[in-house]
Parts: C-alpha cells; sequence; structure tokens
C-alpha cells in the first residue's frame, strides 16, 4: 500500500494544461504596460500645446504693439526736451550759450520720464487684456518697450536739429544762437520703459490676476 498524498504533493488544478504542458504565469491585463522609450522620446519633442501657441502669439503681437508706439515716445521728447542753445564765435569753435549744461541733461531726464509713463501705460492696457497670460506677456513687454525706446531715440534725434553743428553755426552766423542736436547722453534709459512695463504687470498679476482654484477638504470619515 501507498501512502496517501499530502495537499503539498497534490497537483494544482492550474499547474498543468489539458494536453499535460505546464500553465504559463498568469499576466494582469489590467497592469500598465512599460513604457516606451521611443515613445517617450517623441512626446518630449511633441509641438507645443494650443495654450502654449497662443501665449506665443499674444506676446508677439504685444511686442510689435510697444515697439510702434515708440513713434509717439519719440515724438513726445522732440517736442517736450529742453533746447541747447548753441553760439558760434565766427572760427572754429562753438560754445554752450549756458555753460552749466543742464539743457543737455534734461534732455535726457525728460526720456526717462516719458519712457517709464509709456512703460506703466502699455503694462496696465496688456493686464487688462490679457488677464490670464503668463511669463510670455512680460516678455512680450520687455522686447517691446527696449525695441520702442530705440525708435523714439533715433527718431528724436533724425528729426531734431541737425548734428553737423559746424554747418548750422556757420548758416546762423557769428554770434547768434542756435539749437544744438537732440542726444542721448544715459544710455540706460533705453531700458526704462522695459523695467517699468514689467515691474507694473508683475504686481497687478499678483494683485489682481486670478487666482488657483483651492482644493476640496477631504471628507470627514465615517
Amino acid at each position: 500500500m501507498t501512502a496517501p498524498l499530502t495537499p503539498h504533493d497534490q497537483p494544482s488544478p492550474h499547474d498543468e494544461s489539458a494536453d499535460g504542458r505546464p500553465e504559463p504565469p498568469y499576466q494582469d491585463s489590467s497592469a500598465p504596460y512599460p513604457s516606451d522609450p521611443e515613445h517617450a522620446e517623441h512626446a518630449e519633442h511633441s509641438e507645443p500645446g494650443p495654450e502654449l501657441r497662443a501665449e506665443l502669439v499674444q506676446a508677439s503681437l504685444v511686442a510689435i504693439a510697444v515697439a510702434v508706439s515708440g513713434v509717439l515716445l519719440g515724438l513726445l521728447w522732440l517736442w517736450l526736451a529742453p533746447k541747447v542753445p548753441l553760439v558760434w564765435d565766427g572760427g572754429s569753435a562753438v560754445y554752450l550759450k549756458n555753460s552749466e549744461g543742464e539743457d543737455a541733461i534734461g534732455a535726457d531726464g525728460v526720456f526717462t520720464l516719458l519712457a517709464l509713463a509709456f512703460g506703466a501705460v502699455s503694462a496696465l492696457v496688456v493686464f487688462l487684456l490679457f488677464r490670464h497670460g503668463g511669463i510670455a506677456l512680460v516678455i512680450g513687454l520687455a522686447i517691446g518697450g527696449v525695441l520702442a525706446s530705440i525708435i523714439a531715440w533715433r527718431l528724436g534725434v533724425w528729426l531734431g536739429p541737425t548734428s553737423n553743428v559746424v554747418a548750422h553755426a556757420k548758416d546762423a552766423g557769428k554770434g547768434v544762437t542756435f539749437d544744438g542736436p537732440l542726444k542721448l547722453g544715459a544710455k540706460g534709459a533705453l531700458l526704462s520703459w522695459s523695467v517699468a512695463a514689467m515691474v507694473l504687470h508683475l504686481v497687478l498679476t499678483g494683485l489682481f490676476g486670478p487666482r488657483d482654484p483651492e482644493p476640496e477638504p477631504f471628507p470627514a470619515a465615517r
């Protein structure tokens, strides 16, 4: 007589198939498939989403509009900047009528104040139009502000008195006061528009921008 098989010695009904071959290990179909490196790499290099494209378009439009408004800044600077009176002695020397030279410094100050005001206005308008804008709008404001300042500077110099002081002095005559060319001595003023626009836009976004929804509280345990 042979001893009865113990439960550990009895074959499991799942160990062999109908034809006597062992069954393959069970696989859960609900388990996630391993990530495909090629698919992940393709996803990383995929095109930007519609929201990002919309922000880039808005930033481009803002930069162009701000740059074009630099024409108005240049005209105002030409109109409001103090004139620099010069006098020709009849020889090869041209002198400042006011030896203090405050008029030349005043042109830089007027340009800076106007650029700061234009930067604040542009930031306010952009915030009111695009309340949900992100960092792309701030970059658009910064780039547009620099371009607008350069356009205003070059336009004011071009429309102002000629830079050929000797020829202008000879046309005016000996001892006759004439206006000197419009100059921007402090080139750092070209950044005033961008700095004012970025700072004010960030402040407005922080104070009045849309807030992220607060997370819902966990339900109380019963």
